[in-house]
């Protein structure tokens, strides 16, 4: 499936030196962190695990992309050219499951589920990937994998299942750093006539009732962790630059694409980056637990791009404990960068576009496997430096410092003056204008009142506003409103 890329409004990418190496990426499968070099020079290719479409996301999900999200575009940033792949796992056990329970096909649940999650990335404002291909649409690509891997000893078909044999693959395990002894990998219902209780399924024998396509084996449905061997290879080739993932998939999933891609003859992921998870009282936000948060409910108490702010902001590679006093914090925290980045453009008359470069401490962190707390921190101190600009009235000053506060925004997709912040959306409709429009007003309303020294109904219009949430300020220029606080 293609999807369009639409603007970033980053800033102007500095030139990425073909040799020199600036960025510099924490590598599972080293287990330290590593110069970054592309397999192509001036070009990056990102595999990225997406959604498996048996429910709505929730904010644990999601993090995963804008994680993924915000890596992008500073490469993008630093001059390079993104291939992005994030697939999307339509068929499964548990889709299957959810389908019997609810009584709907299982395409259904999954079409549903697949809008759902597109809708939470796009709400959050990730950008779209390059390509986001099906399971169900690439059969034919799984086929033709399981059929060199059998012929080369990989692996073996039995009872109309197709299973991968671990013992065939010596590095089978090193990305998880287990020993093969030690696994305990038991057969799941319908799995018979397995070797080795350690091998895993790569295609499954059809079931009465159950979705299934023809193979040279039989009938049946892909197993979970074929699909992105062989996604991974048609889009991106034998090999690539970054395999990408929460790090629960790292086994069994990753361990088994990278068997069976290995096996077949690609060379598969060079790096391999894993974002850490949201949870809820120390464990991992999961729907069988019962403590997830989905998006859709979430977009309704707080706004997008504070969710933004609050999922994005935390090192990757850290865990985020889940609480409303922490999202009240990024609320607030992100209404100080709002506010001074209105207030500048305001003061400047015209829409500042950013600046060529970010600041170097800025560059310096993120190139730093991505930190973005460090990088946070020199965007909170260039607007307090901003801010003490407008408030000495230093036009020049202000206008700099909003230039670099856009630049790092832009990175971290946060940029309030983006339209897809202002309003913009894929039905055209500019929410951020209504508003506005209703706010002036009331505002006009308020400064009549002020005109005619009718004090106590100018008073109480401010009141009632900000009862609303809404926080006047008096300016040279006139009034203007912004959110405040919950």
């Amino acid at each position: 499936m293609r999807r369009r890329n639409r603007g970033t409004h980053l800033a102007r990418p500095r030139a990425y030196y073909p040799g020199h190496v600036t960025i510099r990426l924490y590598d599972t499968s080293a287990r330290q962190i590593r110069d970054f070099t592309p397999l192509r020079p001036g070009c990056v290719s990102i595999y990225l695990c997406g959604a498996t479409v048996q429910a709505a996301p929730h904010i644990g999900h999601i993090r995963s992309g804008l994680n993924f999200d915000i890596m992008r575009r500073w490469f993008e940033y630093r001059g390079l050219e993104v291939t992005f792949i994030r697939n999307v796992t339509d068929i499964d056990d548990k889709i299957i499951a959810k389908s019997a329970e609810q009584n709907r096909p299982w395409w259904s649940i999954g079409y549903d589920n697949e809008r759902a999650f597109t809708d939470g990335y796009r709400a959050l404002g990730c950008l779209p990937p390059t390509y986001e291909p099906r399971a169900t649409g690439h059969i034919t690509e799984m086929v033709e994998m399981m059929r060199g891997l059998i012929e080369r000893g990989h692996a073996y078909a039995s009872d109309g299942n197709v299973y991968f044999a671990v013992t065939s693959f010596p590095e089978y395990l090193r990305l998880s750093n287990q020993e093969l002894d030690n696994l305990l990998q038991p057969s799941a219902e319908g799995e018979t006539g397995k070797r080795d209780p350690r091998d895993f399924a790569m295609w499954k024998a059809a079931k009465p009732g159950e979705p299934s396509w023809e193979t040279p084996w039989g009938r049946g449905r892909p197993g979970w962790h074929l699909e992105c061997s062989a996604m991974a290879h048609k889009y991106l080739g034998t090999a690539f630059d970054i395999h990408g993932g929460g790090l629960d998939l790292i086994f069994p999933h990753h361990e088994n694409e990278i068997a069976q891609a290995k096996a077949y003859g690609d060379e598969f992921a060079r790096y391999w980056v894993h974002n850490a998870w949201v949870t809820m009282s120390g464990e991992k936000m999961s729907k069988s637990l019962g403590n997830s948060v989905l998006v859709s409910e979430m977009v309704k108490r707080w706004r997008p791009v504070v969710l933004r702010y609050y999922l994005g902001t935390p090192h990757y590679r850290s865990m985020i404990e889940y609480s409303e006093e922490a999202l009240r914090e990024a609320e607030s925290a992100y209404a100080r960068i709002e506010g001074f980045v209105q207030r500048a453009a305001e003061l400047a008359g015209r829409q500042v576009e950013p600046s060529a470069e970010v600041p170097p401490a800025f560059a310096e962190a993120m190139d730093d496997d991505l930190g973005v707390p460090q990088a946070l921190a020199v965007l909170h101190t260039t607007v307090r430096q901003g801010n003490s600009a407008l408030a000495a009235d230093d036009k020049d000053a202000a206008v700099a410092r909003l230039a670099e506060v856009r630049a790092m925004l832009g990175v971290l997709g946060l940029d309030p003056l983006d339209p897809h912040w202002a309003g913009e959306s894929g039905s055209g409709e500019d929410l951020h204008g209504v508003v506005d429009s209703l706010v002036r007003l009331v505002l006009d309303q308020r400064e009549a009142a002020r005109a005619r020294k009718d004090w106590p109904t100018a008073d109480a219009i401010r009141d009632q506003l900000g009862q609303s949430g809404l926080i006047i300020e008096d300016s040279p220029q006139g009034p203007r409103w912004s959110l405040g606080p919950r």
